[in-house]
């Protein structure tokens, strides 16, 4: 949950799941309600801002806050929605403390879907979804973002590669392939570019890599570019952060 020190300027910044309008009324969750009057000492008639990912960014006013609840009015929109570009994050599972960075990351630089991506090295874990929501909206709020990415469940590699082929059209699938060479290629560059206002996904693997035959999978599917991150060794959260700078770069709204 995002603040700053004067709270009469909306200053203090919440997502909330309601649907916002002029006028309209919302009923906080719990662990809102508690940071709210707990640890931000807030009082009825203080304004937050408040989004929801669909309906922009709205200033409201507090209208209740005791023991029990809390609940705000919606008055001004102060901001109309904007969306992330159409680059999806596909990644390995990690370690849990790197798993945070890694969604926190991709929310803060504009990915507009998270999938964990199960391969053959992949250190098969239980993966909190509760937290990795909570990660991401905290992202959202903190960095002013409007739009939150879709966090979606799991998935085998070889089914991934099927629901993107069956995307019409095609989603294009940037690989970040250990093999693919010490450098970034004027033609890997090239092909970048030419994705512009294409359907995107961005594919991080395991610390081990990718499996020779996962990579020829990836090497034989149509639509599909294999990229260098450079001459160095990449931890998986730090090559998701590198991966997803390149691509928003050449193709995405850094430009």
């Amino acid at each position: 949950m995002a603040s700053t020190d004067n709270k009469m300027t909306g200053k203090i910044r919440l997502y909330i799941s309601a649907d916002l309008n002029e006028e309209q009324n919302c009923l906080l969750n719990k662990s809102q309600h508690h940071y709210l009057r707990n640890v931000m000492r807030c009082q009825p008639g203080e304004h937050i801002l408040v989004f929801n990912g669909r309906d922009g960014e709205w200033l409201a006013e507090i209208s209740k806050l005791d023991k029990k609840s809390a609940l705000i009015q919606a008055q001004i929109q102060t901001r109309l929605q904007t969306f992330a570009p159409d680059i999806h994050m596909l990644f390995a599972p990690v370690k849990k403390a790197r798993l945070d960075y890694m969604v926190q990351k991709a929310t803060e630089m504009g990915a507009a879907s998270l999938t964990p991506v199960l391969t053959q090295y992949t250190q098969k874990a239980r993966l909190n979804y509760e937290r990795l929501k909570a990660n991401i909206v905290e992202a959202a709020e903190q960095c002013n973002l409007l739009h939150v990415p879709e966090l979606n469940e799991s998935i085998d590699l070889e089914l991934v590669l099927e629901k993107l082929s069956e995307t019409l059209p095609s989603r294009f699938l940037v690989f970040c392939d250990e093999g693919a060479g010490p450098i970034l290629t004027k033609a890997s560059r090239q092909a970048l570019e030419a994705m512009n206002n294409k359907p995107v996904a961005i594919l991080i693997g395991p610390e081990g890599g990718f499996s020779p035959a996962e990579r020829q999978k990836l090497h034989n599917r149509p639509d599909t570019l294999a990229i260098s991150l450079g001459p160095r060794i990449l931890r998986a959260d730090t090559a998701l952060v590198a991966a997803l700078s390149l691509c928003q770069m050449t193709l995405g709204d850094w430009v």
